[in-house]
């Protein structure tokens, strides 16, 4: 997620006043000439009852239209992950869940009998894309992450040498070939150039693999504390810290399911904000397009 403009202040308050005014690119075209589920949709549950950020209708608008003109079938979902309910598709999405609307996002989205439901589920063949960002969306979702062996960093990730250098932040991520920080992944085959758009730093345990990896000079801004003053709640953010050996993508087979998770949210959508700048796969010289479409085969373990 991109909010470079404001994450010089510290109040969260204002720093969501950004979030808000970035929308969905409603003129990027998601069309997909040749489709790869002709029959046998995936049935995919996108969450939308754990405040996330990002919905269907909303800024995953572009994403939700482009993996079903790819054949998937996306159903919303409004009520907590049980098996019953999980045993009805093959694969579940969430993006930017959180803890509560308020002084609460960075509170455990997830309770501990959601997690079981899900890693149980995944276990037994179906399909995680867990995607997360920077503060508060990490502490968010740790909980569930770490059902699959997964510590997420929290905090904002800076590259002083591997960022985009059209922009003038360095957390605006590049991984290519060049750099070599696109691991050698099936989800990458065919891919030469994944942008991210500020993010937090993954790590898993022996059973993941790296997809997006974070290089020898990246860094990451972690909380450090946090306080109410004035009506308005503030985050402190410590020194810098290294990243490398870190990802900001990672896979995990996880018994007969699958797992893919991400520390940034914006590279898998299409949004523009109010000057009209475009972040996301709508971004031209980018493959974030191709890149979400070979996460979603890949999950559903038809990677070609």
């Amino acid at each position: 997620m991109t909010t470079k403009k404001c994450m010089l202040v510290v109040s969260v308050v204002l720093l969501y006043s950004c979030q808000a005014s970035q929308k969905a690119d409603i003129d990027y075209n998601t069309s997909v000439s040749a489709p790869f589920y002709t029959s046998n949709s995936p049935q995919v549950l996108f969450d939308e009852a754990h405040f996330n950020l990002h919905t269907t209708q909303g800024t995953f608008k572009p994403f939700v239209t482009l993996i079903t003109h790819d054949g998937c079938k996306v159903t919303p979902n409004l009520a907590p992950f049980t098996a019953d309910l999980l045993d009805q598709y093959s694969l579940l999405i969430i993006a930017n869940a959180k803890g509560g609307l308020h002084d609460d996002k960075a509170a455990d989205a997830f309770t501990d009998k959601e997690c079981k439901s899900v890693s149980d589920w995944v276990k037994k063949g179906g399909a995680l894309l867990l995607i997360t960002d920077h503060h508060p969306f990490g502490m968010a979702a740790q909980k569930l992450a770490a059902a699959f062996g997964v510590q997420m960093g929290g905090g904002t990730v800076n590259d002083s040498a591997n960022f985009d250098k059209t922009q003038l932040w360095k957390d605006q991520l590049e991984f290519t070939k060049t750099n070599k920080l696109l691991a050698a992944h099936p989800i990458n085959k065919g891919l030469n150039r994944v942008v991210t758009f500020t993010g937090q730093s993954l790590k898993g345990d022996s059973l993941a693999k790296p997809i997006l990896r974070l290089g020898s000079t990246a860094t990451e801004a972690r909380p450090d504390s946090i306080w109410e003053a004035d009506g308005l709640t503030y985050t402190r953010f410590a020194d810098p810290v290294s990243v490398v050996g870190w990802s900001q993508a990672l896979s995990i087979d996880y018994g007969a399911g699958r797992v893919v998770m991400l520390g940034e949210a914006a590279c898998l959508s299409a949004q523009v904000d109010e000057k009209g700048e475009k972040f996301g796969m709508n971004v031209p010289g980018n493959d974030n397009r191709q890149f979400i479409l070979n996460i979603i085969h890949w999950l559903t373990n038809k990677a070609k």
